[in-house]
Order: structure tokens, then C-alpha cells, then sequence
């Protein structure tokens, strides 16, 4: 028996109406800036539908934040567990870079409004980054452990891994232009990952 599942709700709808518009404006006013007339107009609902949903501005912020990073882990996630080698980071880096681009908005959230409110960053750190550091920490001591890697702190390595996107996350431009073609997409990704595996010392 095939089963369909059903179709989102109106209120289910009115909520994610809600958190785009929070996610776009929050980027480009940020959420001092930003005031729930604001946000209730983009959306296309009351002002008091806001609230409704959600208790507050920053229970706002705290959601469009948390769940952004969430979809950052779970693609994470599947792009180690996809990965044909552990010598293939330039494929990771590559994919990663594509979805930057295109959750410029949200990564500008994530990252910027972080810095501001200690409680959103406690919150983050615990439930997603923490969980992120794992993951990547044991793909490196799986690696290490093969022979594929050096000898190192996997925790060290993973970080540092992780620290490439946090890098690109703070801004569109910081690691690559936002209209960058696939082809220089692709050169970036291949010149990061021979940086990363290689390092920068010349070959004795």
C-alpha cells in the first residue's frame, strides 16, 4: 500500500512564511535593525500572527539560526559519507562553496548575529557545531588511522578543515566572487584542497 503524505498546513505555511522573510531581512538589516512590522509584512501576515508562532523577535532569530545550521551539519554529513576517498576534499570543497553561494542569506545569520547574542551562540555551539567537530573529527581519525593521513590531532584537523567554510561563511567574497563560474569554482576547490592536504612547505 503506497502512502502520500499530507500537504503542509495553513499554520505550517504561515510559520515558514514567517522564517524566510526573518532569514532575508535578518541578513540584509540584521535583527537590531529589523522590527516585526518589518517582518509580518514581508510575510504577508498580522503582526500579531508573529506572535502567534513564536513568543518574540528573538525566538525568531534563535530558530532561522538554529535550523540553518542544522541543514549545514546534515549536508556535511552527507558529503563525508558520500566521499569516494579521503583524498577527494576537493569535491567537499567544491559542493560546499555551490551551497555558500546559495544560502548566502542564511550564512550571514548564522554567522553574524551569533557574535551578538551569547545565548543564540551557547545554543549553536552545543547542538550543532559541537556535533559538526565529531563527525569530522572521527572522518579524520579514520583517515589517520589508515595511513591515508599524518600522524596529528584529528580534533586539530578537523577544526581547521571546518574553519574553510566558517571562513567563506562570513562573507561572499572572502574566499570566492558570489557570480564565480562552476569552472572557477571548481579551480578554488582544487587549489584549497591542495593547500589542505599538502600544506605550503616545499617538498624536501
Amino acid at each position: 500500500m503506497r502512502i502520500f503524505s499530507s500537504p503542509p498546513s495553513s499554520e505550517t505555511q504561515t510559520r515558514g512564511r514567517i522564517l524566510q522573510a526573518a532569514q532575508r531581512l535578518f541578513a540584509a538589516k540584521g535583527f537590531e535593525g529589523t522590527t516585526t512590522r518589518d517582518l509580518a509584512q514581508t510575510a504577508g501576515v498580522a503582526e500579531g500572527t508573529l506572535f502567534r508562532h513564536f513568543a518574540n523577535k528573538k525566538a525568531i532569530l534563535v530558530e532561522v539560526a538554529t535550523s540553518g545550521w542544522v541543514d549545514i551539519l546534515t549536508d556535511l554529513l552527507t558529503e563525508l559519507s558520500e566521499m569516494g576517498s579521503y583524498k577527494a576534499i576537493a569535491q567537499v570543497m567544491q559542493r560546499r562553496m555551490w551551497n555558500l553561494q546559495k544560502n548566502a542569506d542564511i550564512m550571514r545569520v548564522c554567522f553574524m548575529e551569533v557574535q551578538f547574542h551569547p545565548d543564540l551562540r551557547d545554543r549553536i555551539q552545543t547542538e550543532v557545531i559541537d556535533k559538526m567537530t565529531d563527525v569530522a573529527e572521527a572522518f579524520f581519525q579514520t583517515a589517520i588511522d589508515k595511513g591515508i593521513y599524518r600522524q596529528m590531532d584529528a580534533k586539530l584537523g578537523a577544526k581547521v578543515f571546518l574553519g574553510l567554510f566558517a571562513i567563506a561563511g562570513f562573507s561572499d567574497h572572502t574566499l570566492i566572487d558570489p557570480n564565480a563560474s562552476p569552472q572557477e569554482m571548481q579551480k578554488m576547490a582544487e587549489g584549497l584542497a591542495d593547500i589542505f592536504l599538502n600544506g605550503v612547505l616545499a617538498k624536501e
